[in-house]
């Protein structure tokens, strides 16, 4: 998937995705000759979680700190 359908699944924006990906809360599988980032299917549980876990007021650091103890990321 392209970070456009990502944003429209989502409602984030360009820039909150890009920077989940940075952080490593996303990860993309790989990129075009372009250099524009995809993801798989995984990219929407994902993002279900973070924002389950930022709507519960949890942290960035905690949430990256979450799936890196959960072996998830």
């Amino acid at each position: 998937y392209r970070i456009g359908e990502v944003i429209e699944y989502s409602g984030l924006s360009r820039q909150t995705v890009h920077n989940y990906t940075t952080m490593g809360l996303l990860v993309e599988v790989r990129r075009t000759d372009g250099g524009h980032r995809l993801y798989d299917e995984s990219v929407f549980e994902r993002l279900n979680g973070v924002i389950a876990l930022k709507a519960q007021h949890k942290s960035l650091a905690y949430i990256r700190e979450y799936y890196t103890k959960s072996g998830a990321g």
